[in-house]
């Protein structure tokens, strides 16, 4: 059984405010792609466990959930810091959230409590990297986001576990738009004929 954890940029870091944002479509075919990578490698029971943010990690849930029709092996998890996350959020957001909460295959919070301080959100940092054994992360050291206190409890992490970790960063999300961008040209001169 192999298990990854998927987190990274919040969807307000990236300037993205509607689903059908193009940069939404360029992250998931990035995360497909590295869920497609890994799930081809092997038949054995594959668990996708992130967490319940707007952005990469919803983003990354949906994939899966995508991906699961034709990956029988894939499993996905969606784990919340403490109870009662995302009341504050709007409406639209609440029942995103809920709906993915229900299509996945396992749910639960790491803490009892509804928020009450950041040791919970440490508690749930110590649960993904002790329940997983890679982590991919998009996000960019040189561009900041909530995702750097994931990418520096893994760097710690690592100090004295054997964890390994990808980082995909603007750079690799620029090639990623790129080839794209030529797929979507690609796909419209077919349909033309």
């Amino acid at each position: 059984m192999r298990r990854l954890w998927i987190t990274g940029y919040r969807s307000y870091e990236l300037n993205i405010f509607k689903d059908d944002d193009p940069k939404v479509s360029v992250i998931k075919d990035v995360i497909a792609h590295e869920l497609k990578q890994r799930l081809e490698e092997s038949d054995d029971e594959f668990w996708l466990i992130t967490g319940p943010q707007l952005g990469t990690e919803q983003w990354a849930i949906e994939v899966a959930l995508e991906l699961k029709k034709a990956y029988p092996q894939l499993k996905v998890s969606m784990m919340m810091p403490f109870t009662e996350f995302g009341q504050q959020w709007n409406e639209n957001n609440q029942a995103k959230l809920a709906n993915l909460q229900s299509a996945v295959d396992f749910s639960a919070s790491v803490s009892d409590y509804p928020y009450q301080s950041p040791q919970q959100l440490r508690a749930f940092q110590r649960f993904m990297l002790t329940h997983t054994d890679e982590a991919l992360l998009i996000y960019d050291p040189d561009h900041e986001g909530k995702g750097k206190y994931d990418y520096q409890a893994i760097q710690k992490f690592q100090q004295n576990n054997d964890y390994s970790y990808q980082l995909i960063d603007f750079d690799e999300l620029q090639e990623a738009v790129i080839e794209w961008q030529e797929r979507q040209r690609d796909a419209e001169e077919e349909n033309k004929f």
